[in-house]
C-alpha cells in the first residue's frame, strides 16, 4: 500500500512534496534558497506548499533533472517567462482597446452613413408645388 501524501488546509508539507517528485527535502530548500519557489510558512515557521506551489516545483524539477538546466538557467528561464507574461498582458489590452476604438469608430461611421443617405433622400425626393413657386430672386434659362 503506498504512503499517503499530508494535506492540511489545501496546502502540502514539504515530506508530501518530496515523496510526490521522487527528491530530497533539501534540494526542494535549496529550490527555495535560490528563490526558485516560494512557499508559505505557518505559525510555526512550517513550509506550506499550494498547488501553484506545486506546479511550480515540479516546472523547475523538469528543467533541473530531465533537461539538466543549471540553477541560473532555471532562474533565467523563469524571470524570462515573467516577463514574457507581462507582455502579453500589455499586448492583450492594447488589442481590447485597439478593437473597443474600432468599434466605436464602425458605429460611428455607421451613424454618419445613415444621416447621410437620410439627407439624400430628402434632397431626391419630389420638390412640392409651393417650394418650386416661391421667389428666390434667382432666375435660370436653359439653352436648347
Amino acid at each position: 500500500m503506498g504512503k499517503k501524501v499530508k494535506r492540511n488546509k489545501g496546502f502540502f508539507s514539504i515530506s508530501a512534496v518530496a515523496q510526490m517528485f521522487t527528491i530530497h527535502q533539501q534540494t526542494i530548500r535549496l529550490y527555495e534558497k535560490e528563490g526558485l519557489i516560494a512557499p508559505k510558512r505557518s505559525d510555526g515557521n512550517t513550509r506550506l506548499f499550494s498547488e501553484e506551489d506545486v506546479k511550480r516545483l515540479e516546472e523547475v524539477i523538469y528543467l533541473t533533472h530531465q533537461l539538466g538546466i543549471n540553477i541560473a538557467g532555471v532562474q533565467m528561464i523563469l524571470k524570462l517567462q515573467r516577463q514574457i507574461q507581462k507582455m502579453q498582458k500589455e499586448m492583450n489590452k492594447i488589442f481590447d482597446d485597439a478593437k473597443t476604438n474600432l468599434d466605436r469608430q464602425a458605429q460611428q461611421s455607421k451613424r454618419i452613413i445613415k444621416s447621410s443617405a437620410n439627407e439624400l433622400i430628402k434632397l431626391k425626393a419630389p420638390v412640392s408645388a409651393e417650394a418650386s413657386t416661391t421667389d428666390d430672386g434667382w432666375d435660370i434659362e436653359y439653352e436648347e
